[in-house]
Formats: C-alpha cells, structure tokens, sequence
C-alpha cells in the first residue's frame, strides 16, 4: 500500500483508435460533452465476437465513431455482448442500440430497471417531487423559478431505447471474455448494484467504481432524497480492499488504465472522511445545502457543476445525520437548516 498510483499507459487512445492494455484487451474512448470529456470503452476479444464494457452516449457522434471502430480496430468482428457497469447515461447509453443488432445485455437487475426506467420517464418540466427536493436543498427563489420554467434533462435524450430482456450478473457470478475467467464484484455509492470485474490475471473492469485521481460523485436525488450513499460507497471501498493488490491494471471508466489500487483505495476513504470532517465543523452555524459547498469542493462552483455538487452535499449531509452528528430543521422559506451536535 505504501506505492502510489502509477499509470503504465500515458496518453490514451485517438478518436476511433484502439490501445492493447493487454492480451484480447482494448481501450477505446468515446467523447463526451461536458467539463469530464470522455468515457472508456473496453472491449473484450472472444474470437468470433467482441464483449465490449460499457458504450458510450447515444449520439450521432457516438454512433460515427463507433462504425469506425467497428470495421478499424475491431477487425469486422460482430459485438455480441455487452456488459454495463452502471446505469450513468455515459455508460448505458448505446446498450439498447448494440441489443437491436443482436448483442446480449449483461448488467446487475438494479442497473437494468434504473435504466429502462429512465429511459421511460419523460418529463417536459420538472416533477412536484423534484423541485421540492431543490426547495429542501436551498436552491434560490430565482434559481428555482428558472427550473420549474425549463424542460429538464430526459435520460431518453442521450440513451437509446432499451428492449427488454436482459442477462443478470450478480455478486460473485463467473465470467468468461478474452480468454479469462472474470469474478463479478458489486459496488454501491456512485451507482446502485455498480459491476466490477476481476480476472485472475491482474485485470479489473473497475467502471466508475475505481478512478484514479478523480473522485466518482456520490449523489442524493430527488427518487430517493433521504438516501445514504457516502455510507455504501465507503463501506464499497473498505470490502474491495480484501481484493486488491498493488501490481493490478485497473481498467477505469475515465481517466487512465493504473496500478496501485490499495493506495487509491485508502486515498477515497480518507477523502471523503476528511470532507465530512471540514463539512461538520463548517456546520456550527446552522446552513443549507447550498451553502455547504466551500468545505466539501474548496473551490468555487461554477453554472456547469452546480447539479452535481448539490446533490454531492445533500450525500454527504445525509451521511452526517445518519451518523448523529448532525441535525436539521425547516426554515421558513421550506429549506433544511443543518446544524452540527
């Protein structure tokens, strides 16, 4: 554990290019249009075919890119499964499209339902539930007049309908791809049921679940606004800490494929107990959760990031309370006042 993360490859791969991380292994990126600009893609030789990990968001661009990919680096050879990590749209979002040309769906049943759920669920303005979720967090009078006005982002927007049927995976389930036998091990935290595949040759498919350098956000939303997430993402890491070693190529949804898993392990404990720390001593004035953002990001937020920062403090105050540390209370204007015991 006293090695830090090392990352073997520097730079990763070109738009529509491939990296060989290992034998029957390849790295493939697809862009996305936000300030993280690019999701990972894994695919997995099994002679005949491809297993591909995780596929990019539904857009004409991701679509491009993929038929380049699929006649370039993937020789022709059909995709007949996919394997999701999670149900994030980056992640999910060309399942349903690789299934309509005959690929197999491999994905944890909570993953599946979230996503086909969304995939559903269109809305042309926000739900009562949501804003009063936004209300509860401290979202401004103006700030939340402007959302209740918009039509809010629609999982269908950027994710392909999705068939059913499905293929389960579960904890502990055998796998086999690239001529490898793979374990399937379950996180929670960033994503509910989050799949992890782990080869006995070093190789683990960590998605979003092990990212080097950055931190996977941990988020409440309004389906399930009292939730407690930071307890299972750290609970997560603590179990996968029996499963890791130090010579391990991590294969990560973002960022760069890296070693070192036991050190970054530590490191994600220990940051997130160090943010709860600065957010219950930030607590003895009584604040929103909009107001708890300087202790927990020690940055400004800007436009861009202000969703996600809001439900990363609404996680981590969940986590404060849960834990008795905390309390709340409404004000007059309906937002929690969280105030530290």
């Amino acid at each position: 554990m006293t090695d830090g993360v090392r990352f073997p490859h520097a730079t990763p791969p070109d738009e529509g290019e491939a990296i060989e991380v290992a034998e029957g292994v390849l790295w493939l990126r697809l862009p996305l249009p936000m300030a993280l600009d690019h999701v990972n893609i894994y695919a997995l030789d099994d002679g005949t075919g491809w297993t591909i990990v995780d596929t990019g968001l539904s857009t004409r661009k991701s679509k491009a890119i993929w038929a380049r990919l699929l006649i370039g680096p993937l020789a022709g050879r059909p995709v007949h499964r996919v394997i999701l990590t999670h149900h994030h749209p980056d992640h999910v979002g060309l399942a349903g499209w690789f299934q309509a040309q005959g690929a197999e769906l491999l994905a944890t049943r909570t993953a599946w339902l979230y996503a086909r759920m969304l995939t559903l669920d269109v809305q042309d303005r926000p739900s009562p539930p949501s804003m009063e979720f936004y209300r509860r967090a401290g979202v401004g009078t103006a700030d939340l007049a402007r959302r209740e006005a918009e039509r809010p982002f629609n999982f269908s927007d950027v994710v392909d309908p999705m068939p059913v049927g499905f293929t389960r995976l579960q904890e502990g389930q055998q796998l086999r791809a690239a001529g490898r036998d793979w374990t399937v091990r379950i996180g929670h935290g960033h994503a509910p049921d989050h799949a992890t595949l782990w080869s006995g040759d070093g190789l683990v498919l960590g998605g979003d679940q092990l990212l080097p350098g950055i931190s996977a956000n941990i988020g409440v939303y309004p389906t399930e606004p009292d939730a407690d997430p930071l307890a299972e993402w750290l609970q997560s890491c603590r179990l996968f800490q029996a499963y890791a070693h130090q010579d391990q190529l991590i294969l990560p949804g973002h960022k760069l494929p890296f070693t070192g898993l036991p050190f970054r392990l530590v490191q994600m404990i220990e940051n997130h107990d160090a943010a709860l720390l600065r957010l219950h001593d930030h607590l003895a004035t009584p604040r929103t959760a909009v107001q708890c953002f300087a202790p927990l990001f020690k940055r400004d937020i800007g436009t861009a990031e202000h969703g996600l920062a809001l439900v990363e403090a609404v996680a981590h105050l969940n986590c404060l309370l849960r834990r008795g540390a905390v309390s709340r209370s409404l004000g007059s204007d309906g937002a929690w006042l969280w105030e530290r015991l």
